[in-house]
């Protein structure tokens, strides 16, 4: 990480699809053109949960389903979002669905099993694991590597917590 780069991190625990499905919202409320959030987690952890949320903020209609088969799905709220799944490909299947082409898009894009292509992530991003499974508990670590993906950590704290509190869309 360069030196003028900035990194910033933050938990979150959710006790219920609801919750997951809010703290996406809350992100997708904030979430601009660019922005690229990576989810890890294992299978069954909620990643295709909070990415209804997201998508939901950003104020997608319809039904958000996981892209497990399709690889990537697209919607249109205020901004375009890229829901992107990598569990049934390989690092040497990233060219074939335009992996880098997505990133630079200029929309927002949310990768699930983004660890399977950490080293084509942008520099700066929003790296999201969510950990648990089998219960409605989960933890969601959250962290920020670069300036712009710490502005929007912090904007995203802001409105989570507005949401929380009941104040916030």
């Amino acid at each position: 990480m360069k030196a003028a780069e900035a990194a910033a991190g933050r938990e979150w625990t959710s006790s219920s699809e609801a919750r997951t499905r809010g703290l996406g919202e809350a992100l997708g409320q904030v979430l601009r053109p660019g922005d690229v959030v990576a989810l890890v987690g294992e299978l069954g952890a909620g990643k295709t949960t909070f990415v209804q949320g997201v998508a939901r903020g950003l104020g997608v209609s319809g039904y958000v389903s996981s892209p497990t088969f399709t690889l990537v799905r697209e919607y249109r709220g205020r901004a375009y979002l890229y829901h992107v799944d990598l569990f049934r490909i390989g690092p040497e299947d990233l060219d074939g669905i335009g992996f880098d082409e997505l990133l630079d898009s200029g929309a927002a894009v949310v990768v699930e099993w983004a660890d399977r292509a950490s080293d084509r992530m942008p520099a700066d991003c929003l790296w999201v694991y969510i950990h648990g499974t089998g219960s409605q508990v989960r933890r969601l670590d959250v962290r920020a590597t670069g300036n712009s993906s710490c502005q929007l950590l912090r904007l995203w704290e802001r409105e989570a917590e507005a949401e929380r509190a009941g104040v916030g869309g």
